[in-house]
């Protein structure tokens, strides 16, 4: 019987996909199957357009244990037989249609990815995009998104520790919430998300299965929004106290010998969790849809397989032990009931009591096509890439403290304090570094080791110039670790994009992923997990390319780490990096942007200087030289000396500048590769030497004390108007 369009574009298959589908198959698929076709070939799950350009991403080193892809999250050892189990996710679409149960919801299918794996999460961090807070719709999703990641994360106990926002008309209508998990273990206790061994027991566990979530990964992840098209049904209903359970359960089970595997219940639920568990184990699986509990009556074999109800895991359960499982969770309130098998025939074979009602072999199932593309660059893209900077007028000294005044109060420079207050990001106790600072910091428990975490990505380098911008995003990432005395040790990604189908989207995907694979290369950083969420348009207009960088760093002495705030009067403030002023660095800026309402001109980096700034000034923080460290990125060189002010209300005298370029970019320019450090007068000379010896610029900028911001012949201004500006920028767009 021939399926209609309209079925097809329900589930975001092709009429080409159909037919692939029917010749690899042998016949017709009936519609349970279909759906589970729909599901696991979705773009969520099955990077058809992207899987081809994300293998170039390296992801091997000696700290790795699993492969990306393998697993739920990527696994990097700490040492001490401790590993972190990392991964970020996007949940774009479900936040656009309601943001706090979307925001909600994203939350709690990281966590379950981290905990599925025997790691116990300790922290989360997330990356927003919202349109202009002008306008009240906007309004409405960023106060429900962060009221939602508020609500379920501080209800699990998971400290959020950090993260970044970015505003931009491109947004409105469809914002990005990306969030990230982290947790750790011991590498003896890793559980994979393997079905393998035949007679061994699906055990399903958690909340009961209704209607909420269907479609979400083929329907809502995987294709754009055209209007009201997309209903609230598609989105999930999160539980964060039943999660928080789970939690608990789950990682006293992983302690035991009674499973062989573990798997969280995400995106097209039980399809891809049975599934895709059944494909790594190399095995089948054989579930009974009546012996689903459910919490909504009539509900059908198709809607029981691709419900996504939240707060649900799959268990691989040693027959012989289901009576322990069983009890180790009623012990925890959770009900749990054995929904079916696995086998050794390679078939996803789902029934309904004795009825068969899909039949299909595993392989099929989780090969959806590929696809590559030959594309070429945009000619309005190449208009951006070489707009003359000359042609905009330089910013006259006696403007200079309004406009620094006007960025700081920019909701994408100004305090996110107003977001992170309603965040707990001291739960646990462990950390050390809070949300405002260039990395969030925690200590390892036991140890006198610490970790340090942050989230990335400038959309708007990436809008002018994808490659550059993809670039900028893993180095401004590693400059951010570097800074808080971390060695950067892997990257997760969530690469957020318009509709790939479009040759221009499409080269901006490429072309981002070619400038992080070339910094991840130069940097020596392995990206370990990772999300992909295309399709993010609205009625045909699509977001910037967004890709986002999570990283990790490890720090070996705690009490060694760093922070961004000056701390003593008196200390001497240098550059370090790339001393020079480049006219050209206000390309793509917020200074451009904001002040001209233009947005053109290449970004600038330098990689080569990148890599030896980031060992120079790691060198400096762990043999104690500076006080403290702070990149320069949105705002440009002005801004990050503000920003180091503001900390501990600690004023800077300039020296004798001389201004020898355009004042604009001296002041505003967004030159990567430069970090501004703090230090006692008679630490100068180390500083001076090691930075030569990593061939660095070091250049002395003035001096910590007063409490004003002073830069001669142009900046003079006191801390508490800067303060008032940055403090309450967000604030009064809310």
């Amino acid at each position: 019987m021939p399926v209609s369009k309209e079925t097809l574009d329900e589930i975001a298959l092709s009429e080409a996909e159909y037919q692939l589908i029917v010749k690899r198959l042998g016949r017709e698929p009936n519609d349970v199957e279909l759906g589970m076709f729909g599901a696991l070939w979705s773009e969520h799950c099955g990077y058809k357009h992207s899987k081809a350009l994300l293998k170039q991403l390296p992801s091997r080193n000696k700290r790795m244990l699993v492969k990306p892809g393998e697993e739920n999250a990527g696994v990097v050892d700490i040492g001490d037989g401790l590993v972190v189990v990392m991964k970020i996710e996007s949940h774009n679409h479900p936040s656009a249609i309601e943001p706090y149960q979307g925001a909600a919801t994203g939350v709690g299918g990281i966590v379950r990815d981290i905990f599925t794996m025997g790691a116990r999460p300790i922290a989360l961090l997330n990356s927003l995009r919202f349109g202009p807070l002008s306008d009240p719709h906007n309004r409405y999703l960023f106060v429900g998104v962060v009221s939602g990641i508020a609500g379920y994360g501080n209800c699990l106990g998971i400290p959020d520790v950090g993260g970044e926002i970015f505003f931009a008309k491109c947004y409105t209508t469809n914002p990005l919430v990306n969030a990230l998990c982290l947790g750790i273990t011991r590498s003896k206790s890793l559980v994979r998300a393997k079905a393998h061994g035949k007679g061994n027991l699906l055990m399903l566990v958690g909340a009961d299965t209704g209607r909420d979530g269907l479609h979400g990964a083929s329907g809502l992840a995987s294709k754009a929004f055209q209007e009201e098209r997309e209903l609230r049904s598609a989105v999930q209903v999160g539980n964060p106290f039943l999660e928080k359970l789970l939690i608990e359960a789950c990682l006293e089970l992983a302690e035991t010998d009674w499973i062989t595997g573990m798997q969280d219940l995400g995106a097209a639920g039980l399809t891809s969790s049975a599934v895709e568990s059944a494909a790594r184990g190399g095995s089948g699986i054989e579930i009974d849809v009546l012996k689903v509990p459910r919490r909504e009556k009539g509900m059908t074999p198709y809607e029981v397989v691709l419900s996504e109800s939240q707060e649900r895991m799959l268990v691989m359960v040693k027959k012989e032990h289901q009576d322990k499982v069983k009890a180790l969770f009623a012990r925890w309130e959770l009900d749990s009931q054995i929904v079916g098998e696995v086998t050794d025939d390679g078939l996803a074979r789902i029934k309904e009591g004795e009825k068969v009602v899909a039949e299909v072999p595993v392989s099929l199932l989780t090969s959806p096509p590929v696809y590559r593309r030959r594309v070429k660059k945009p000619e309005w893209l190449k208009q951006l890439q070489t707009f003359d900077i000359l042609s905009v007028p330089d910013l006259s000294p006696r403007k200079a403290g309004a406009t620094l005044l006007q960025l700081l109060a920019s909701p994408n420079i100004a305090s996110k304090h107003c977001v992170y207050r309603q965040y707990d990001h001291q739960v646990g106790n462990d950390t050390v570094v809070p949300p405002g600072s260039d990395a969030a910091v925690l200590r390892i428990k036991e140890t006198k080791k610490a970790i340090a975490l942050t989230t990335d990505g400038n959309a708007r380098y990436c809008y002018v110039n994808p490659y550059l911008g993809g670039v900028i995003a893993v180095a401004e990432a590693a400059r951010n670790l570097v800074c808080s005395g971390a060695q950067p040790l892997a990257i997760t990604d969530c690469l957020n994009f318009g509709n790939p189908e479009k040759d221009d989207v499409y080269y901006q995907l490429k072309e981002c992923i070619n400038g992080m694979t070339r910094a991840c290369q130069k940097l020596r950083v392995p990206v370990i997990s990772g999300n992909v969420s295309l399709y993010n348009e609205t009625t045909g207009k699509d977001i910037y390319p967004t890709p986002v960088v999570g990283m990790v760093g490890l720090i070996d002495d705690v009490a060694r780490h760093c922070t961004s705030g000056f701390k003593s009067e008196g200390d001497l403030v240098f550059l370090l990096g790339e001393i020079r002023t480049i006219n050209s660095s206000i390309g793509s800026s917020e200074y451009l942007e904001l002040i001209h309402g233009i947005i053109g001109g290449n970004p600038y980096v330098d990689l080569e200087l990148e890599r030896r700034l980031h060992r120079c000034c790691l060198e400096a923080v762990k043999r104690g030289l500076v006080n403290s460290a702070h990149d320069c990125s949105e705002g440009g060189l002005a801004v990050a000396l503000a920003e180091s002010c503001l900390v501990n209300h600690l004023g800077f005298i300039s020296d004798d500048w001389k201004i020898e370029a355009r004042l604009d970019a001296t002041l505003f320019g967004e030159a990567q590769a430069r970090i501004i450090v703090s230090l006692p007068p008679r630490a100068a000379w180390k500083l001076q030497r090691l930075a030569a010896r990593w061939q660095v610029g070091a250049k002395r900028l003035g001096t910590v004390g007063g409490t004003r911001l002073t830069i001669e012949g142009c900046i003079d201004l006191p801390l508490e108007e800067l303060r008032e500006a940055w403090w309450y920028g967000l604030e009064k767009c809310l």
